[in-house]
């Protein structure tokens, strides 16, 4: 008994790493709003505007 279930477990993990390598399942990405550091630039009339946290 002992035996199977280790052979079961090995074949289990090979199946699991084969289709994991394989592409079949796809899970898509969560959105995810991450912050970026936006820098400063100089607007209309010369006016400089300094660099700022933001959200993508």
């Amino acid at each position: 008994m002992r035996r199977f279930m280790s052979t079961l477990l090995i074949s289990a993990a090979l199946m699991g790493g084969a289709l994991s390598l394989s592409g079949c399942i796809v899970v898509p990405p969560r959105p995810y709003h991450q912050r970026v550091w936006i820098t400063g630039y100089w607007a209309p009339q010369h006016v400089w505007v300094g660099g700022h946290w933001g959200y993508r």
